[in-house]
């Protein structure tokens, strides 16, 4: 737990055993789950845990870019732990997010044709290879 500490720390967070717990979960699970996700998970282990202090923590580790959000289907969003820019594969078939390593050419950019870049977010849509398998 020291590192997530040392995480929240450094980004002048408050320290609490929710966020110790939400942050470490999705350094542990890469899966990009989304909120629902977490508070399913964590709730057995953490019966006060409610889904406004999932929410909020997020929101909270969100805005300080500890994690990143992710809107890549219309209908819900995901949190990575990994904020470093990459883009990502959407499972049309199982729905799994997957890291995909693939630079960018605006990627160490501040800017692109006289616009300030703020975020930069790529994605792909298929099938990925464990269902192109079955």
């Amino acid at each position: 737990m020291e590192k997530y500490v040392h995480i929240l720390k450094g980004k002048g967070l408050k320290i609490t055993p929710q966020r110790l717990t939400i942050l470490k979960y999705l350094d542990e699970n890469r899966t990009h789950p989304d909120a629902d996700i977490i508070y399913n998970d964590l709730k057995s282990m953490n019966p006060s845990l409610s889904r406004t202090t999932v929410y909020n923590t997020l929101d909270a580790m969100r805005n300080i870019k500890i994690i990143q959000e992710l809107t890549i289907s219309k209908t819900e969003t995901r949190y990575d732990y990994h904020t470093d820019p990459h883009h990502h594969f959407l499972c049309m078939k199982c729905g799994s997010i997957i890291d995909v390593d693939i630079k960018c050419p605006h990627q160490d950019s501040k800017e692109v044709d006289g616009h300030r870049i703020e975020e930069i977010h790529g994605y792909f849509k298929g099938i990925c290879k464990i269902c192109s398998n079955e």
